[in-house]
C-alpha cells in the first residue's frame, strides 16, 4: 500500500471514520481502518488520536456541530424536523453521540460541541419566560421520537410526514414561528 502524506490528517481521518461508521457501524470502527480507508500508515492516526475512545469523542463532537448546525436558524417545528432527519440521515453517528460510550467529562471538546448544538435549541426558545426549560422539552421530545423511529417503533413509508404531524400536534413553539 502507498501512503501519502495529508494537508489535514485528522480530517482526513474523520471523513474515513465517519463512513466506516455509518456503513459498517461502530464495531468495524478502528484506528487502523481509519487510517487504512485514509490511505495513510496504520500508526499515523495516534499522531492525532491517542486511542479508539479519542476517536469516537472526535467523532461525537463533529456530529454535535453538524447537528447544531442543522438546528440553528430554523423557526420551531421545522428545528424538531431537522433534527429527527439528523437522526435518520446519520443513525450510527447519532447512536454514538447520544449513546453514552465516550465520557463527556474526559472531551472538552466533546462538551463544548453538545452544549453548542443545545444552546441552538435555547436560543429558539429565548422569548419564553424559561427558555432552557422549553428547549429541554423541545430536544426530550425531538430525541425520543428519533430514538423510537431508528429502533423501528414506527413504520410508517413516508417518515417526514410522519414526524411532520407527530410535530404538529404538539405545540413546539409558543412563539410567532
Amino acid at each position: 500500500m502507498s501512503t501519502y502524506h495529508h494537508g489535514d490528517l485528522p480530517a482526513a481521518l474523520l471523513r474515513a471514520a465517519g463512513r466506516t461508521l455509518e456503513r459498517r457501524g461502530l464495531a468495524a470502527l478502528s484506528l487502523r481502518e481509519a487510517a487504512r480507508r485514509a490511505g495513510v500508515s496504520h500508526n499515523a492516526p495516534y499522531r492525532h488520536f491517542p486511542d479508539r475512545e479519542a476517536l469516537l469523542a472526535a467523532l461525537a463532537a463533529e456530529g454535535f456541530a453538524m447537528l447544531g448546525e442543522r438546528l440553528r436558524g430554523q423557526p420551531g417545528r421545522e428545528m424538531g424536523e431537522a433534527y429527527v432527519r439528523f437522526a435518520l440521515q446519520q443513525p450510527q453517528r447519532f447512536r454514538l453521540m447520544f449513546g453514552g460510550l465516550v465520557p463527556m467529562t474526559k472531551y472538552p471538546e466533546l462538551r463544548n460541541a453538545a452544549q453548542g448544538a443545545y444552546q441552538a435549541l435555547i436560543e429558539a426558545f429565548k422569548e419564553l419566560p424559561r427558555p432552557e426549560l422549553a428547549a429541554a422539552a423541545a430536544w426530550s421530545l425531538v430525541h425520543g421520537l428519533s430514538q423510537l423511529l431508528l429502533d423501528g417503533h414506527f413504520t410508517h413509508t413516508d417518515r417526514e410526514a410522519f414526524v411532520r404531524d407527530v410535530l404538529g400536534v404538539v405545540r413546539f413553539a409558543q412563539r410567532a414561528a
